[in-house]
């Protein structure tokens, strides 16, 4: 009998379904069980994957998206790789305004998937015709049958995540999941991640990570967006100078900060510990977590999921690259580099 072919007509099958990893030995000396939802197993690696997907072919069952247009986004870089993936397979024209803070790789990463890349400057005001919100409106208005996907108010971010990573959590963990650690950026993760989750057991805790610098944890506080929150920082996708209205602040029990030195370091240490070569923003939610067990959060039943939104990958230039490290002040006598290279003459 002849035997079917195990074959996969398209990378955008192999989106979602992520596998949940113990985190034990980094865990050992805290109270309660971890893990984490390693969404650097998607195909484009990253939990972006998800919301590209979802909102392109919401457009194109709307007619909104024909082939042909293009499509137009801003982005740190993760969800510009995820799109331009996606339009790679579907045939659209891809456009992206990213933040001179994305790192190298991704950048050449979204070069490589066929995108035109527009480098906008970081630290400038969110409405300066400069910064990369406003450079992706412009070049929606000045190209024609483009598809703006605005995922930092598009509801279709969130949505994404609760079709399909909060299903995921819930039943990898058979429902007992406690307490729940993701970043916020876009916020569209946590939200959706969230809002399956409570409807399922309102009992549980989702904690987002917001990074110094960004306006996040202070606004889910007071209901006030404080401009003297804001400054310059270094992690990727994590935090905001703005209010995205993807991100759903009435499901989030509390937010933790953390800063980019302990966080870059935390996953370093991921990657030592667990064999996990996760990203920078997976740092900061692994870091955010150990602060969180020391304010008494957990104890011996808490079952604790940690999101880690990307691969480690992207960041060759930055958290993996001893320079860069040196460079930024987070090398000291506490951490140094743990592995060295010698070359054979």
């Amino acid at each position: 009998m002849k035997r079917a072919l195990q074959v996969t007509d398209s990378i955008l099958d192999l989106i979602g379904r992520t596998p949940m990893l113990s985190l034990a030995k980094i865990t050992k000396n805290l109270k309660g069980t971890y893990y984490t939802k390693f969404e650097g197993f998607n195909p484009g690696h990253s939990a972006k994957d998800r919301i590209a997907q979802h909102i392109i072919e919401n457009a194109e069952k709307k007619g909104i998206l024909k082939p042909g247009d293009t499509v137009i986004e801003t982005t740190s870089g993760n969800t510009g790789f995820s799109l331009a993936m996606v339009c790679a397979i579907k045939g659209y024209d891809c456009v992206l305004a990213v933040s001179s803070k994305s790192s190298l790789d991704k950048i050449d990463m979204l070069k490589a998937m066929g995108a035109k890349v527009y480098v906008c400057p970081a630290n400038v005001a969110t409405d300066d015709p400069r910064s990369y919100y406003e450079v992706a409106k412009r070049l929606h208005k000045e190209i024609p049958n483009s598809f703006y996907v605005n995922q930092y108010f598009n509801e279709l971010n969130g949505d994404a995540h609760y079709r399909s990573t909060g299903p995921e959590i819930w039943e990898q963990t058979d429902g007992k999941i406690t307490h729940l650690v993701a970043a916020s950026g876009t916020g569209g993760t946590i939200s959706g991640i969230a809002k399956y989750l409570k409807e399922k057991n309102p009992n549980i805790k989702i904690l987002g990570v917001d990074a110094f610098g960004s306006v996040l944890k202070k606004y889910h506080e007071t209901g006030e967006l404080d401009p003297a929150e804001i400054y310059p920082y270094r992690i990727e996708g994590l935090g905001k100078n703005l209010i995205p209205t993807a991100t759903n602040f009435e499901l989030i029990d509390q937010f933790e900060k953390v800063s980019d030195g302990d966080s870059a370091h935390r996953a370093r240490e991921i990657a030592l510990t667990e064999g996990i070569f996760a990203g920078y923003t997976s740092g900061a939610a692994m870091q955010a977590t150990f602060q969180l067990a020391t304010q008494g959060l957990f104890d011996e039943n808490s079952v604790v999921v940690v999101v880690f939104p990307d691969h480690g990958s992207r960041y060759m230039s930055k958290i993996y690259n001893d320079k860069w490290m040196q460079d930024q002040g987070f090398f000291d006598t506490q951490n140094q580099p743990r592995a060295e290279v010698e070359y054979i003459k």
